[in-house]
C-alpha cells in the first residue's frame, strides 16, 4: 500500500509539472512580442545602490553560514569517532581559503584576463579592489562587496569535496590539498565561467550561481579523491551508519536557508532577478526532497530522514546553475528529476566499488551536471535578459554550449585533482594509518573527542 501511494504521488507530481510546463511554454511568445515594442532603457552611470549593497552583504553572510551547515550535515553522517575531524574539514576552509582568496585567489579568478584562461595578478592582495563599483562585477555595489560575496563560494567548494575523503584522510595533507586545489582548479574554472574574458563565458555558457564552478568541480574532484584514496577500512563489510542524523537534518536546513543567498545573491542586486532566483530555488528544493523521499520509499520500502535531507541538497545543487534563467514550473520539473536521478546515482555507488563516503559525487557531481544541462533546454531571456534562450525557447545551440561546458569542467577538474593527489601521496601521504583509522580521526588527528559521556 505504501509503495502504491508513493507511486501515485510521484505520477501526480510528474503530470502536474508536465501540464504546467505546457502552459508555461505558450506564454513567452506573447511576452516577447510585448517586449519588442518597449523602449530601450537609457544607460545609467555606475553608482552605488544601498539596497543592492545590503542584499549582497546579507547574501555573503548567508553563503558563509552554508559552510558550518555543511559541517553539521557531513558531521552527522560519519561515525562518532570521526565527527570532529569531519567538521574541521569545513571549518578550516573558512580560514585557509580566506587567506588564499585575499592574497591571490580573487585576482586569479576575476582579475584582468590572460588568454581567456586565468586572471592576472593586478589585484593581488586586493590591490585596486576598493569601494567603487566595478562595471563588470556589480555596477551598483562596492567592488569589495562583490569580492567578499565570491569569497564565500570559494570557501565552501573545497569543503564539499571533504565528504568523499571522510574518516581516512590525513589532516595535514588535507590543508595542503585544499590550498593547491583552490589555486589549480577553482580559480581557473571561476575565471572561465564568470571572469571577464573567460572562454566559457565568451562562448555563452550559462551558470548563474555555480553548477560548473562549485558543484561539478567539487563532485568530480570528489570522484578522483575516492578513486585515488581507496575505500575505508571495512567498507561494505562493517556497518558504517550515520551516528547523529539530528545534526545532519539541522545542517540540511542551514544549507537550505543559506542557499537563498547563494542563488538569489548572484543577481548582485535586490530586484526582480533576485526574486525569481529565490523563488525557483525553494520550489526545486522542496520538490527534490519529496522526489528523493518517494523514490526511496518505492525502492527500499521506507522514507528516511537522511533521504529527504539528501534530496533537498540535490535540489539545491541542481537549481544552482539554472536559478537565474528559468521560471517556477521548469524549476518544479527540475526538482522531480534531481531527487530521483541523484538518488539513483548514489544507489549505484556500491556497484562501481568506489567509496565516496558522503555521496558527494552522486549529489554534487550528478546534480550539478543535471542542472547545467537542464539550463540549456529551459533558459529564457524573459527571466534574465542578460542570459540566453534554451532549446524550448528557440535556441537549440544552447544545449551544445552547456554540454561542452559540462565536459570541460568534468575533464579539467578530474585530471588536475588526480595529479594533485598523486603528488601529495608521493610526498606527504594521503591516508592515516590503519591503526589511526580504527581509533578514529578525532583522537588521532586532533587529540579530542566530539562527545564526552559521564556516569
Amino acid at each position: 500500500m505504501n509503495k502504491l501511494l508513493a507511486a501515485l504521488v510521484l505520477v501526480f507530481l510528474t503530470l502536474l509539472a508536465s501540464t504546467a510546463f505546457a502552459e508555461q511554454t505558450g506564454a513567452p511568445i506573447q511576452l516577447a512580442q510585448a517586449a519588442q515594442t518597449a523602449p530601450a532603457p537609457a544607460e545609467v552611470p555606475a553608482k552605488i545602490d544601498t539596497g543592492d549593497t545590503a542584499w549582497v552583504l546579507t547574501s555573503s553572510a548567508l553563503v558563509l553560514l552554508m559552510t558550518p551547515g555543511l559541517a553539521l550535515f557531513y558531521g552527522g553522517m560519519v561515525r562518532r569517532k570521526n565527527v570532529l575531524g569531519t567538521i574541521m574539514h569545513s571549518f578550516v576552509a573558512m580560514g585557509i581559503i580566506t587567506i588564499q582568496w585575499v592574497l591571490f585567489g580573487y585576482s586569479l579568478s576575476f582579475g584582468p584576463d590572460i588568454g581567456h584562461f586565468i586572471g592576472n595578478l593586478d589585484w593581488v592582495g586586493l590591490k585596486s579592489v576598493g569601494f567603487e563599483p566595478n562595471a563588470d562585477y556589480g555596477p551598483t555595489v562596492p567592488h569589495q562587496a562583490y569580492m567578499i560575496f565570491q569569497m564565500m563560494f570559494a570557501i565552501i567548494t573545497p569543503a564539499l569535496i571533504s565528504g568523499a575523503i571522510a574518516e581516512r584522510f590525513k589532516f595535514s595533507t588535507y590543508l595542503v590539498f585544499m590550498t593547491l586545489w583552490a589555486f589549480l582548479v577553482y580559480d581557473p574554472l571561476a575565471h572561465w565561467v564568470w571572469g571577464t574574458g573567460g572562454w566559457l563565458k565568451e562562448m555563452g555558457a550559462l551558470d548563474f550561481a555555480g553548477g560548473l564552478v562549485v558543484h561539478i568541480s567539487s563532485g568530480v574532484s570528489a570522484l578522483a579523491c575516492a578513486l585515488v584514496l581507496g575505500r575505508r577500512k571495512g567498507y561494505q563489510v562493517e556497518i558504517m551508519a550515520p551516528h547523529n542524523l539530528t545534526l545532519t537534518l539541522l545542517g540540511a536546513c542551514l544549507l537550505w536557508f543559506g542557499w537563498f543567498g547563494f542563488n538569489a545573491g548572484s543577481a548582485v542586486a535586490s530586484g526582480a532577478l533576485a526574486t525569481s532566483a529565490f523563488v525557483v530555488t525553494h520550489i526545486a528544493t522542496g520538490t527534490a526532497a519529496m522526489s528523493w523521499m518517494f523514490t526511496e520509499w518505492i525502492h527500499r520500502g521506507k522514507p528516511t530522514a537522511l533521504g529527504a535531507a539528501s534530496g533537498a541538497v540535490a535540489g539545491l545543487v541542481a537549481i544552482t546553475p539554472a536559478s537565474g534563467f528559468i521560471g517556477p514550473l521548469p524549476a518544479l520539473l527540475l526538482g522531480i528529476f534531481a531527487g530521483a536521478i541523484c538518488y539513483g546515482a548514489c544507489s549505484l555507488k556500491p556497484r562501481f566499488g568506489y567509496d565516496d563516503s558522503l555521496d558527494v559525487v552522486g549529489v554534487h557531481g550528478i546534480g550539478g551536471t543535471l542542472g547545467a544541462l537542464f539550463t540549456g533546454f529551459f533558459a529564457s531571456k524573459l527571466i534574465n535578459a542578460a542570459g540566453g534562450d534554451g532549446l524550448f525557447f528557440g535556441n537549440a545551440g544552447q544545449v551544445g554550449i552547456q554540454a561542452l561546458s559540462v565536459v570541460s569542467a568534468w575533464v579539467y577538474s578530474f585530471l588536475v585533482t588526480f595529479i594533485i593527489l598523486k603528488v601529495l601521496d608521493a610526498t606527504m601521504g594521503l591516508r592515516v594509518s590503519e591503526e589511526d583509522e580504527s581509533t578514529g580521526l578525532d583522537l588521532t588527528q586532533h587529540g579530542e573527542v566530539g562527545y564526552t559521556f559521564e556516569a
